[in-house]
């Protein structure tokens, strides 16, 4: 339907603005939108999320690039290892936790403790923890740690850079550095990951395949966004922006398990 097309638009298109400055593309909270509003089935939903980030994706990395941004080891790193564990996750997605209670329950596994750990960080700043302030982690310990979180960004249907960038904030990498670097994991990882769930769509008989149509319009609508909030970034209080972050998350991972226990 068409109001549903411009509502996508719209949708990607506030929701980047806020979150790509932290590095988060949005997806994040889109798919909530989708499931609730938009009426996208469970899994499809999955992939017409990772639509969206492939999509949406090189609005904010063009402006980064621009910056400089993008160049670094973190960036290759995260890129790299979050690969296996996306594909990985489409397949456990598809075959093990199609149906929506489920999928209710991820959600909000994934949602409240994002929502708790970045007003945690938040309102008790790394500075009050520099024993534990590293910077970036060792090598083998990163690569685990994208490994994972591109299994659950495969799942989710996120490209996984909402988990990153909290984690590896909390390590005390600077928000200039980070937030490239997880996007351009995301893009990467969702662009694989849509990819991953277009051939399981072949072997599968359950709507697996995104809503194009849908998926497009908030990628069109989360390009501009995160254009926009790439080039804001230095003049946006990054504090309001991560407690605002953690509130919807809370918010609505409260939401979806409610949701998941009363049916």
């Amino acid at each position: 339907m068409e109001w549903t097309i411009w509502a996508g638009f719209a949708a990607g298109l506030l929701i980047s603005t806020v979150t790509v400055p932290v590095g988060v593309s949005g997806a994040v909270f889109l798919l909530p939108i989708q499931l609730s509003v938009l009426g996208v089935p469970s899994p499809a939903v999955t992939p017409t999320n990772l639509l969206f980030n492939v999509v949406a994706g090189p609005g904010a990395l063009w402006r980064y690039r621009r910056d400089g941004a993008l160049r670094g080891g973190l960036t290759r790193r995260l890129v790299i290892w979050t690969l296996p564990g996306v594909i990985a996750g489409a397949a456990l997605r598809v075959f093990a936790l199609p149906g929506p209670g489920v999928f209710r329950l991820l959600v909000a596994a994934f949602l409240l403790p994002l929502g708790a750990w970045l007003c945690l960080r938040t309102l008790r700043p790394a500075r009050h923890h520099t024993g534990l302030q590293t910077g970036e982690p060792p090598s083998p310990a990163l690569a685990a740690l994208a490994l994972s979180v591109g299994l659950v960004g495969g799942i989710y249907g996120i490209g996984g850079g909402s988990l990153l960038g909290p984690i590896l904030a909390a390590r005390g990498i600077p928000m200039a550095r980070l937030a490239p670097a997880t996007l351009a994991a995301t893009f990467t990882t969702s662009l694989t990951g849509a990819t991953a769930y277009a051939v399981l769509a072949a072997v599968s008989s359950g709507p697996v395949a995104p809503d194009w149509w849908l998926g497009v319009a908030c990628g069109l609508g989360g390009l501009i966004g995160g254009y926009l909030g790439a080039r804001l970034q230095p003049h946006l209080p990054e504090t309001a922006l991560r407690l605002l972050l953690g509130t919807l998350a809370a918010a609505l991972g409260s939401l979806y398990a409610a949701q998941a226990l009363v049916r």
